[in-house]
């Protein structure tokens, strides 16, 4: 793929009409660029950086239509420096070297700066970003890369060490309704020519459907705009252009992450609202039901536990309603567990006693099970005394061996499992005390008979 130069991108100077309307509108100054004012404010860093023509090699990180490609693109218009466009969907390392060449005609004939900017940058492997790190590094070009991804996890640590991450947001309502506004107005660029009205509640609604996103919002306006008639964009055509329209939900991205994050902890935090909220949220937005099913029945276990035996089979019943019957009736029983889960008495005693437990067995290896606790199907293995001493539970005052030892000798006595003072862990906690106490007192006895 051939690297997209400047005369591509600033194409806005010969107009063509047939662009998206999202593309024509795309801002050409700062003056026009609504959002992000806590990087691009009077006084804020990257503000002071472009107007002072200081650049830097930067990373854009935010959600899609926040403005990550028109600030590369006026961050290079603004510096005269030349701007090379890469998508790292398309591009490869020998499209990475052939802009770097690029670069450097352009740097020795024109004693000119070049901008690469990398759209996804997420989406390069390590050789791929290594294969430009270089030049970064001795200033051939200036690197802009765009992400919707979490640049920690995504980007080599030598090429974040490079760049300055500056960390995008969603466009708030009001923001997307003043570009709406812009669009309609803008006799130049926008619908201005086509003199169409549109009444406040109806741009709110627009500006609510697109979730943010400037691309979306001009998107959804295009088309009820070719839609409307007697130069009106009504209610009834927005209405139809936005149905079944999703909230921003990346599968497999960061936002995926969040909110699933937001909703566990949610839960865990007895916050039956806000864990509802977010389930919608994830729901909306496409994410699979089955998923967060099974992400329900961790919550069960890791965060209510013994406190609340109920709460795995509720999750257990969602589940197998939503595997069963589909949709809207196994979402249905989906919030129902989710509810009955924030408002369920809390505890992490079996989450945590499982992971000391684990740990021990990593740790110590295969220790020998103790011979009186062995099976002794055959002749053989009696003869070898497996099973001998072996006190049988039932036959014990109050079923309870007092005493007897289960725990590899090498490990010796070992507690994980603490019951908190919350739900039916109360009831737990007791019987475990009262055993321990019986336990003392037979090893008591034992010790004064030796």
């Amino acid at each position: 793929m051939a690297p997209v130069s400047e005369s591509d991108l600033f194409v806005d100077q010969q107009l063509d009409e047939t662009r998206p309307l999202a593309d024509r509108m795309r801002p050409r100054t700062l003056d026009e660029f609504l959002g992000q004012s806590h990087i691009v404010a009077d006084g804020k860093p990257l503000q002071m950086a472009i107007e002072s023509d200081h650049l830097h090699s930067m990373i854009f990180w935010g959600p899609p239509g926040t403005g990550k490609t028109t600030l590369a693109s006026m961050i290079a218009r603004k510096s005269g420096a030349r701007f090379i466009s890469l998508s790292a969907v398309l591009s490869g390392v020998k499209d990475i070297r052939s802009a770097v060449e690029e670069a450097k005609k352009t740097q020795q004939l024109e004693q000119r700066k070049t901008i690469l900017f990398i759209d996804e940058v997420h989406r390069f492997n390590k050789s791929q970003q290594d294969a430009f790190l270089p030049n970064v590094e001795n200033g051939t070009v200036i690197f802009i890369g765009a992400t919707t991804e979490n640049p920690s996890f995504e980007l080599n640590n030598a090429l974040l060490s490079r760049a300055r991450t500056y960390v995008l947001k969603s466009l708030s309502s009001e923001e997307l309704e003043r570009i709406i506004r812009q669009a309609l107005n803008d006799n130049e660029r926008g619908l201005g020519q086509s003199h169409l009205d549109i009444e406040a509640d109806v741009c709110h609604l627009l500006a609510e459907a697109a979730d943010g996103d400037a691309r979306r919002a001009l998107n959804l306006l295009e088309i009820s705009a070719d839609l409307s008639e007697s130069g009106r964009i009504t209610r009834e055509v927005v209405e139809e252009v936005v149905s079944g329209s999703l909230r921003r939900f990346d599968k497999g991205g960061e936002a995926f992450y969040d909110q699933i994050s937001a909703l566990h902890k949610s839960v865990r935090g007895s916050a039956p609202d806000a864990a509802l909220y977010w389930l919608c949220r994830m729901l909306d937005g496409g994410c699979d039901p089955l998923y967060i099913a099974r992400r329900v029945m961790r919550m069960a276990s890791e965060d209510i536990g013994n406190a609340d035996p109920r709460a795995l089979t509720i999750a257990l019943s969602a589940w197998e309603t939503q595997e069963r019957l589909g949709s809207p009736e196994g979402e249905l029983a989906l919030a129902q567990a989710v509810l009955y889960l924030a408002c369920a008495a809390k505890s992490n005693a079996v989450y945590s006693a499982f992971n000391q437990a684990m740990a021990d067995v990593r740790q110590q290896g295969s220790c020998e099970v103790p011979i009186h606790l062995r099976n002794a199907p055959t002749r053989l293995m009696k003869e070898l005394g497996y099973g001998r001493a072996y006190r049988y539970a039932h036959d014990e005052p109050e079923a309870y061996a007092a005493g007897e030892t289960y725990f590899p000798e090498e490990i010796g006595e070992r507690r994980y499992y603490h019951p908190v003072e919350r739900g039916l862990e109360i009831k737990i906690g007791e019987k475990l005390a009262r055993l321990s106490e019986l336990d003392r007192q037979a090893r008591g006895k034992r010790q004064s008979k030796e």
